[in-house]
């Protein structure tokens, strides 16, 4: 007789990152306009190789000026700003207050 081995999960790390990803996007639009921002700033990205300069850079802008007003309809920070203000001691919001959880309290002895 010999036991199941437990079925190992594949790609662990990548299943955190989306699902931290996904807390902090959770406003249906800032999560549209992020399926547009993110492929049209790694298109900017890509293009830079291949076509004029300025193609890229404006798909880039564009690309992350669109991701920026997503952020600013959910009411937290960008990604990337978000890491810099950690970096320089600042406050930040990762999640927007609308959407975080707020802690349940246990029921009192006195109830």
């Amino acid at each position: 007789m010999t036991e199941a081995t437990p079925r190992r999960k594949r790609f662990p790390i990548i299943r955190r990152v989306l699902r931290n990803w996904r807390t902090r996007h959770q406003d249906p639009r800032n999560f549209a306009i992020h399926m547009i921002g993110i492929p049209l700033a790694m298109a900017g990205a890509v293009a830079l190789f291949f076509v004029p300069w300025y193609w890229g850079v404006g798909a880039i802008v564009v690309g992350y000026l669109l991701q920026w007003i997503g952020h600013r309809w959910e009411g937290n920070d960008v990604g990337e700003w978000a890491g810099i203000k950690r970096l320089l001691g600042l406050p930040t919001v990762a999640i927007s207050p609308r959407f975080s959880q707020s802690p349940k309290t246990p029921p009192s002895a006195s109830d």
